[in-house]
């Protein structure tokens, strides 16, 4: 696409710098600018990307695409538009080729659950397409290729790239994480989504939102068409109160899924395990047999929303069953660390950090523990976050523990002892034991060594997370390897009998 074709795209309010040339790749960062790039100044929160033009035309970009007046000194094309933010998707988007109308994309959103939803119909388009695309908090992958994800939801730029890499590769269906905060930042302008998967929408993110009905707000954009255009298809958790108000306001098809009857996917009842969740899944194009790899009531609601999107994607149901089968456990998503069975409990590490999120993972670490084990949660909230839920937080440790251990998850800019005074109030209106151990490495050592056998050890809020977030640096911290550094060093006590 040329620079002046690229303009017309945009509806620039000014345009100095006419030109010919090709465009070939959109970007947002300086750093990636180059020969037949065009660059999007983007006025952030922490930079203004305004103060980056000069690196970007050093470093050869084609054009560049702002808020700002073009100074008289500027040596390339330059757009003045209203909004840089949506320019910058639409650039992405005209100069890709619109890749999202050329794939059947699928777009999940809500407080819990897109992670391993994102994977499950992934799964499912794999099994029934032989190839897909993913985009997701964990990693993004085209066709078993994988890159670790830096955001839930990447930038507008780098969305469309991939999707067109998609296509490239033969991609027909792709699967996509859709966060609120990418929605208000409109990350995910001019995006066309054959279905949009709504998940759950439970209290976080009030720090960036400010109130519920703004979070809200921003999750339905995905679904009436404020993005562009509604989905063909809108896949609803109707068990979920903000659900129900959904399926009113939804364009496209409306499928409902949940265990509430009436839903058009749902199931009577499930088998729980240990890695293991089986049930019958009832659906207008009849019953499909689920058997998951998968942990924990939750997923039942994520399979059940993924069986929705699969029958919106228009699959059969034995290629549904089987992706759902095919779908391994989810890094971070109830994740067992397998050596603590040698010592006759378990240890599972969970991204929940919500106080939702947690009251699930606990009341599934309960059911498996049965009546004889104990719950013991090692948990912290992030810093610099919504400061509301952290007593939530503490009370839903406290209540559904045997024992908590507040602690530091990525506290940031914040105080560790200050957002651990924030969570106590809640562990305390349970009148349950419980510690406050701010180094989260000793905190998991003392969940650790607490165990006996029969019990759990729930490590919860990190999750896949491979770094720790202290002040503004960013060091590795990965809550499964200090796992199985305690279980390494209690066994080794226990062979040396020196452990009590």
């Amino acid at each position: 696409m040329r620079v002046d074709e690229l303009a017309n795209q945009l509806g620039v309010v000014a345009f100095a710098g006419a030109s010919q040339a090709e465009v070939v790749d959109v970007t947002h960062d300086s750093r990636l600018a180059g020969p037949g790039i065009a660059f999007v100044a983007i006025r952030g929160a922490q930079a203004d990307g305004n103060r980056f033009v000069p690196q970007a035309v050093d470093a050869g970009a084609v054009c560049v695409v702002s808020e700002a007046a073009a100074p008289a000194d500027c040596s390339i094309p330059w757009m003045r538009v209203s909004d840089a933010r949506a320019a910058l998707a639409r650039a992405a988007a005209a100069v890709h080729g619109w890749p999202s109308s050329r794939l059947k994309l699928v777009g999940i959103t809500g407080t819990n659950g897109k992670t391993t939803s994102t994977y499950l119909v992934d799964s499912i388009i794999r099994r029934a397409e032989g190839t897909s695309a993913m985009i997701s908090t964990i990693r993004y992958g085209i066709d078993g290729t994988s890159g670790e994800s830096q955001h839930t939801t990447p930038e507008a730029s780098d969305i469309q790239r991939l999707l067109a890499q998609a296509v490239a590769a033969g991609c027909r269906s792709a699967v996509i994480e859709v966060s609120s905060h990418a929605i208000e930042l409109k990350r995910a302008n001019d995006l066309s989504f054959a279905v949009a998967v709504f998940t759950n929408l439970t209290q976080d993110h009030l720090d960036f939102h400010r109130t519920m009905e703004a979070y809200f707000d921003a999750k339905k954009k995905l679904f009436d068409g404020r993005l562009g255009e509604p989905p063909n298809s809108s896949c609803i958790n109707i068990d979920d109160d903000f659900g129900r108000k959904l399926t009113g306001l939804a364009g496209g098809k409306v499928i409902t899924y949940g265990l509430s009857r009436g839903a058009d996917v749902t199931t009577e009842g499930f088998k729980l395990g240990a890695g293991r969740l089986e049930f019958k899944a009832k659906t207008g194009a009849g019953d499909i047999e689920i058997a998951s790899k998968l942990t924990g009531r939750p997923h039942v609601y994520n399979i059940l929303g993924a069986i929705s999107a699969g029958l919106a994607l228009g699959f059969e149901k034995d290629q549904i069953a089987e992706g759902v089968a095919d779908c391994p456990n989810v890094p971070g998503r109830f994740e067992q660390v397998a050596e603590a069975e040698m010592l006759g409990f378990k240890v599972i590490v969970d991204y929940a950090h919500t106080d939702d999120a947690l009251k699930k993972v606990l009341a599934t670490a309960r059911e498996l523990a049965g009546s004889e084990g104990r719950v013991i949660t090692v948990f912290g909230c992030g810093g610099d976050r919504d400061r509301a839920k952290r007593p939530l937080m503490g009370q839903a440790a406290g209540a559904l523990s045997d024992f908590a251990i507040a602690t530091s998850d990525n506290p940031r800019t914040e105080d560790p002892g200050a957002i651990i005074d924030d969570i106590e109030p809640g562990l305390k209106k349970t009148g349950r034991p419980y510690h406050r151990i701010t180094d989260r490495k000793e905190a998991i050592f003392e969940g650790i060594n607490r165990a006996e056998p029969g019990d759990i050890v729930v490590i919860a809020g990190k999750g896949h997370e491979t770094y720790q977030v202290i002040g503004t640096v960013r060091q590795h911290f990965d809550d499964r390897e200090v796992a199985r550094q305690a279980i390494a060093e209690r066994a080794h006590s226990i062979e040396a009998g020196s452990f009590k």
